[in-house]
């Protein structure tokens, strides 16, 4: 997605070999035409998946969850990376590595936003090891739903993320893939990469 790539060119940060920052139009200071131009993207590569419910964890991914929800007519449930005192036992709940923060979150989502039978849409902002996306796809399993894909914003396809998702079945869409970082540059991967 070209006007992705300029963003990333124009605003992005190389902050060392593996970090990419973005926090100038994604995950801290949001660029909402941008995001209205992500949410499009993304519903027309999951167009006829019947999407019923997007699938995201908090905060970064919201915001494209939310435009990408308005093309498909769908709400949004976020997971939690904390449980907060009115979340109780009834609630999914799994562990998520996070590699840019470099912790182990328990992620949750109550169960009366994440019934059975749904086809989910599960959308982050990064993709590096596919932790997030695993855990988000492990929730809904627990639920009894189907995931119907995986969208990404950013992937870096020099880590592992992409190859464990396809591995375990999920169509991966992502909007802008990064080969390398070398000497502060960003090289984006060819789609056949």
């Amino acid at each position: 997605m070209l006007l992705l790539k300029e963003k990333i060119i124009n605003e992005g940060v190389v902050v060392n070999n593996s970090i990419l920052k973005v926090d100038a139009f994604l995950n801290h200071q949001i660029d909402p035409e941008l995001m209205m131009e992500l949410g499009r993207e993304f519903s027309q590569r999951f167009a006829g998946k019947n999407v019923t419910k997007i699938l995201t964890i908090e905060s970064s991914g919201i915001a494209v969850a939310l435009t990408t929800a308005l093309f498909f007519h769908v709400p949004v449930v976020f997971a939690r990376k904390q449980k907060s005192s009115i979340m109780n036992e009834n609630s999914y709940s799994t562990q998520v590595f996070s590699f840019t923060k470099n912790t182990t979150n328990n992620v949750s989502v109550l169960k009366k936003f994440l019934p059975p039978n749904e086809n989910i849409l599960i959308l982050d902002d990064f993709l590096a090891n596919g932790e997030a996306a695993m855990g988000l796809a492990e929730l809904v399993r627990q639920a009894g739903s189907r995931v119907v894909g995986i969208g990404i914003v950013i992937e870096k396809s020099f880590q592992p993320g992409r190859r464990r998702l396809l591995e375990a079945g999920y169509q991966v869409e992502a909007l802008a893939r990064i080969k390398a970082f070398e000497n502060g540059r960003i090289l984006f991967a060819d789609d056949n990469e």
